[in-house]
C-alpha cells in the first residue's frame, strides 16, 4: 500500500495508507513471537538481540532473519504513529523527515521475505528447500496474501467505521491479488513438472506432499486444498464482475489468504523435513501444546490489531481527534 501511495502518488490508497502499516506491524509483531516461541528456552532470547547475546551474527541466517523482522517493525511503528499523532493535532507532515523512512520501509519490506526465503534455502540437506526460487516465491506469495487480509481489513473497517475507503484503492489491491496469485501458481506448477519429471531422489519431498509415499498421506488433502483455493480464487478473480464485487471479494480473499497460509506451512515446512537426510519417512501430526502455542499467538495479534484499527480508524475519520484541533485536516 504505501509503495503506489507514496510513490506513484495513488489518492485512494495514500487516504488509507497507514492502515496497511498498522497491519504490518501486527504482522511482524506475530511472526517475531513464533520465532522466539521455537527459540525452546525464554533464557536463550538474549541471544537474539544484536550486540547483547552472543547471536553468531551475521553468520546465522536466523538472527538476520530477527534482526530484518524488529528493523520493519521498528519502521513502520515510527511511520505509522507518526502520521497518526500529526492527525490527532491537525499538524502538517514533516516530509523530510517522514520520506526518508517510508523509503527506507518499502526496501526493507523486500528483505524480511528475502531473508525469510534464505533461511530455508540454505538448508543444502533438505533438497525440496534448496532452491534459488524460494525468494520469488515467498515474496509473490506475500504480494498476494498480504493485500487480500488488507483488502477484507478495509472493507470491514468500511462498512463498521465512519472511515472512507475510496473503491479505486479497492479496485487496486484486488489486481495486485490476481496478478501475484496468477505468478504465484505459475512458479509452483513450474516446480511440479521439474521435479517429477526427473523423478530423483531430491523430488520425494514433494512427491510426498503430492501423492503420499509408502502409505504415508496424510499431507495429500492439504497440498490440494490448498491448490483448489489458490486457482479457484485466480479464476474468479479474472472476472471483472466479480473482482469488483465488493460483497463478494471477501470470501475470495479470504480463500487466497487460506491457500496461501496452508501452502507456506502444511506445504512447504513439513514436507521439507520429510524424508530425513538419511530417507526415513514419517508422518508429523502438531501435539496439543504446539497447537494451543500457535493459537495464542495468533490471539494476540489479533486483540493486538483491533487496538490499533480502532484508534487509526479513530484518528482518520476525525472521530478521535485533540479538542483544540479544527476541523480540516
Amino acid at each position: 500500500m504505501v509503495f503506489p501511495a507514496y510513490v506513484y502518488k495513488h489518492e485512494g490508497l495514500h487516504d488509507v495508507a497507514v492502515i496497511g502499516e498498522m497491519i504490518a506491524i501486527f504482522a511482524v509483531t506475530i511472526c517475531t513471537l513464533f520465532v522466539f516461541l521455537h527459540v525452546g528456552r525464554p533464557d536463550r532470547i538474549w541471544h537474539m538481540l544484536p550486540y547483547i547475546g552472543v547471536m553468531n551474527w551475521p553468520s546465522s541466517v536466523l538472527t538476520s532473519d530477527v534482526v530484518v523482522l524488529t528493523t520493519y517493525l521498528f519502521l513502520n511503528a515510527i511511520t505509522g504513529f507518526y502520521f497518526l499523532y500529526q492527525k490527532y493535532y491537525n499538524r502538517p507532515i514533516n516530509k523530510r523527515f517522514f520520506m526518508p523512512i517510508i523509503y527506507l520501509s518499502i526496501v526493507w519490506a523486500i528483505s524480511i521475505h528475502t531473508v525469510t526465503a534464505f533461511l530455508m534455502a540454505t538448508f543444502d540437506t533438505r533438497a525440496m528447500w534448496h532452491t534459488g526460487m524460494m525468494p520469488i516465491r515467498f515474496i509473490i506469495t506475500a504480494f498476494a496474501a498480504g493485500p487480500a487480509f488488507i483488502v477484507i481489513v478495509l472493507l470491514q473497517l468500511k462498512r463498521h467505521t465512519a472511515l472512507v475507503v475510496q473503491d479505486s484503492a479497492i479496485n487496486f489491491l484486488m489486481q495486485l491479488v490476481t496478478w501475484c496469485l496468477g505468478i504465484a501458481l505459475f512458479l509452483t506448477l513450474s516446480e511440479v513438472v521439474i521435479e517429477l519429471y526427473q523423478g530423483s531422489g531430491e523430488s520425494y519431498g514433494l512427491r510426498y506432499l503430492m501423492f503420499g509415499m509408502y502409505g504415508l498421506t496424510d499431507l495429500v488433502p492439504w497440498f490440494w486444498a490448498s491448490m483448489g483455493l489458490t486457482a479457484g480464487a485466480f479464476l474468479m478473480l479474472l472476472f471483472p464482475s466479480i473482482r469488483l464485487n465488493q460483497e463478494v471479494i471477501p470470501y475470495i480473499c479470504t480463500m487466497a489468504f487460506v491457500g496461501i497460509w496452508i501452502e507456506k506451512g502444511m506445504g512447504l515446512v513439513i514436507p521439507g523435513e520429510i524424508p530425513s537426510p538419511i530417507g526415513e519417512f514419517s508422518q508429523y501430526v502438531p501435539s496439543t501444546i504446539e497447537i494451543m502455542n500457535s493459537v495464542g499467538i495468533w490471539a494476540f495479534g489479533f486483540f493486538l490489531l483491533t487496538l490499533l484499527l480502532k484508534g487509526a480508524a479513530g484518528i482518520l475519520s476525525g472521530e478521535v481527534r485533540h479538542a483544540s484541533r479544527h476541523e480540516a485536516y
